[in-house]
C-alpha cells in the first residue's frame, strides 16, 4: 500500500491546481488495485476495540473500506482526479456485504471513480471500492465526496440509490462521551490521519473550532450497536454534520434497530448521521 503521509502531501500540492466547477471536467478511468492480503491482525484488533465491534468473528462491515483507504487516496490525489482532496467532504456511503469475510481471507481491493455529478453546494464524485477473494466479489461500497464551490444555479442534488432520509424523533438508546483524543486513536487504528481529526490547532486551519471525529468512526460505532452487525447485508448512511471533539452524542434507533441516528447539541436535536441496515446475510 502507498504511504499515506506522502499521499496527503501530494494531495496538498495538487489541490490548488484543480478547479472542480470547470466545464467539461471528467473522472479518470483508472482502477487502483492492491495486492491480495488478509487483514492485519493487530490493526484489526485496535479497530474492533475503538469501534466496539466483537473481538472475534467476521470482518466488521466497514473494515474493507478502511483497508482500501490508501488506494482511494492514491486515486483522489492523482493529477487526473478533478476534485481537490483538501476540503473534500465525505457525504454518504453505501456498503453491501455479499457474504461474511473471515479475517484470514486474502482480500484484493480495487478502487475507482464511477460518477461526477452537480450538487447544490458544488460537485460530487462517487467512488467505488470492491473486495474480492480470488475472483469472488465479497464486498463493495460506494461513497460520495463533495468539493464545495460556488454554483450559478442550485441543481437538485442526486441522492444515492437507497440512501437514507432523516427520520426525526427516533428514540434515544444511549449516550456516548467522546474524548478529545478520539481522532488520534482512531487514526492509529485506521491509518486515516487527516489533520482535521487530530488536534484543535490543525483542525482550525480547515475552519473547524476543534478536531472532529472521523465520519467512518461514527457509522462504525453506530453499526456496532446493531444486533448481529457482523452479518448485515447492507449499510447506508449519510453524514449530516461534524462531531466536535471532545463532546457528547446520543445514539438513537427505531424499535427494530434498522434505522439509526447520531445526534448532538445541547438539546440533542442536531443530527450528525442517519442510516439504515438490512440483515439478510
Amino acid at each position: 500500500m502507498p504511504g499515506l503521509g506522502l499521499l496527503l502531501l501530494r494531495g496538498a500540492l495538487t489541490s490548488p491546481l484543480k478547479h472542480p466547477g470547470r466545464p467539461g471536467a471528467a473522472l479518470p478511468a483508472t482502477r487502483v488495485t492492491g495486492p491480495a492480503a488478509p487483514a492485519p491482525a493487530e490493526l484489526l484488533a485496535r479497530y474492533r476495540r475503538i469501534c466496539h465491534f466483537p473481538a472475534t468473528g467476521p470482518l466488521p462491515p466497514t473494515y474493507p473500506h478502511v483497508l482500501a483507504f490508501p488506494l482511494a487516496m492514491r486515486l483522489m490525489t492523482a493529477r487526473a482526479f478533478p476534485l481537490p482532496v483538501l476540503g473534500l467532504v465525505h457525504t454518504w456511503i453505501e456498503i453491501t456485504s455479499h457474504r461474511p469475510v473471515r479475517p484470514a481471507e486474502p482480500l484484493r481491493l480495487t478502487v475507482y471513480a464511477e460518477a461526477l455529478t452537480p450538487h447544490r453546494r458544488g460537485t460530487e464524485a462517487t467512488v467505488v471500492t470492491e473486495a474480492r477473494v480470488a475472483d469472488e466479489l465479497v464486498w463493495e461500497s460506494r461513497s460520495g465526496y463533495l468539493a464545495r464551490h460556488s454554483v450559478r444555479t442550485a441543481p437538485a442534488t442526486p441522492t444515492a440509490a437507497g440512501a437514507t432520509h432523516e427520520a426525526p424523533g427516533l428514540p434515544a438508546v444511549t449516550e456516548w462521551r467522546l474524548t478529545g483524543d478520539l481522532g488520534r486513536r482512531y487514526g492509529a487504528a485506521s491509518g486515516d490521519r487527516n489533520p482535521i481529526h487530530l488536534h484543535p490547532l490543525t483542525a482550525r486551519l480547515f475552519g473547524f473550532p476543534r478536531a472532529i471525529a472521523h465520519g467512518m468512526w461514527t457509522v462504525a460505532r453506530c453499526l456496532a450497536e446493531v444486533e448481529g452487525a457482523d452479518h448485515v447485508r447492507t449499510v447506508r448512511a449519510e453524514f449530516r454534520s461534524p462531531v466536535l471533539l471532545p463532546g457528547t452524542v446520543t445514539y438513537a434507533a427505531d424499535g427494530s434497530g434498522t434505522t439509526f441516528q447520531l445526534r448532538g447539541g445541547t438539546d440533542g436535536a442536531r443530527v450528525h448521521l442517519t442510516g439504515t441496515v438490512t440483515r439478510d446475510l
